[in-house]
C-alpha cells in the first residue's frame, strides 16, 4: 500500500475509532448502529467493515483504546512529583494512580463502555484479560513497590480494582455525580491507608 494510502487508511481507522467510542458512551451498545458511527466519521459504512470488521470488533477495539487512555492516565499521575515537589515515594505513587484511574474511568462516559457494556458484550473473560493488560498493570506493580508480599498482592489488586470499580459505577448513577465523585475519593483514601497497613 502507498504511504499516502496507508496514512489515509489509519486516519479513517482512527476516526471511527473516536466516533464509536462517543456513541457507544452516550447511548450504550445497543442503542448504536454502525451506520451511526460511519456518519459521525463521514465515511460509508463499507469503510466501518472494512477497518473493523463487525460492530463487536469495533466496540473491542474501542475497550483496548479506553482502557490504554485510562492506564496512561494512571502512570501519567504516579510520574509526577510528591508533595512539596519532591520525588514522590512509592505509597504517594500508589494513592496519585488510583485517583486517577478513578477519574479517568468516570470521565467522558468511559464508564459505560468500560464496566458495564464491556463485561455482557465480550464476556467476562475476555474483559478481564483487557483488564489485566492495562490497569491492573500498574496496580499491581504500584503494590509491588510499597512492599506488599507476592502472596497477597493478586489478591489485593483484585480487590482494590473491584473496589474502584464499583465506586466509578456508584458516580455514575448518583444523582449528584460532584458529590459522589468527592466522597468516592475520600473513601479511597481510607481504603488504600487500610491497605497499606499490610506492609506494617
Amino acid at each position: 500500500m502507498p504511504r499516502a494510502s496507508a496514512a489515509d487508511a489509519a486516519l479513517t481507522a482512527r476516526r471511527l475509532l473516536e466516533a464509536a467510542a462517543a456513541l457507544f458512551g452516550a447511548r450504550g451498545f445497543a442503542d448504536v448502529a454502525l451506520d451511526d458511527v460511519a456518519r459521525a466519521a463521514g465515511v460509508t459504512r463499507g469503510a466501518v467493515y472494512h477497518h473493523y470488521g463487525s460492530k463487536t470488533r469495533l466496540f473491542a477495539a474501542v475497550v483496548e483504546h479506553l482502557q490504554a487512555h485510562v492506564a496512561a492516565a494512571i502512570v501519567a499521575a504516579a510520574a509526577g512529583p510528591g508533595a512539596g515537589g519532591r520525588t514522590a515515594g512509592p505509597e504517594e505513587r500508589l494513592r496519585a494512580g488510583s485517583h486517577a484511574f478513578l477519574d479517568a474511568v468516570t470521565s467522558d462516559r468511559t464508564v459505560r463502555v468500560l464496566l458495564i457494556d464491556a463485561p455482557a458484550v465480550l464476556g467476562w473473560q475476555e474483559w478481564r484479560r483487557l483488564d489485566a493488560e492495562h490497569a491492573i498493570v500498574e496496580l499491581r506493580d504500584a503494590l509491588a513497590d510499597v512492599g506488599i508480599a507476592d502472596d497477597l498482592r493478586d489478591a489485593l489488586a483484585a480487590q482494590l480494582s473491584g473496589a474502584m470499580n464499583d465506586a466509578a459505577l456508584w458516580i455514575a448513577q448518583h444523582d449528584d455525580p460532584e458529590t459522589a465523585r468527592a466522597r468516592a475519593h475520600a473513601a479511597l483514601d481510607r481504603l488504600l491507608a487500610a491497605a497499606l497497613t499490610a506492609t506494617d
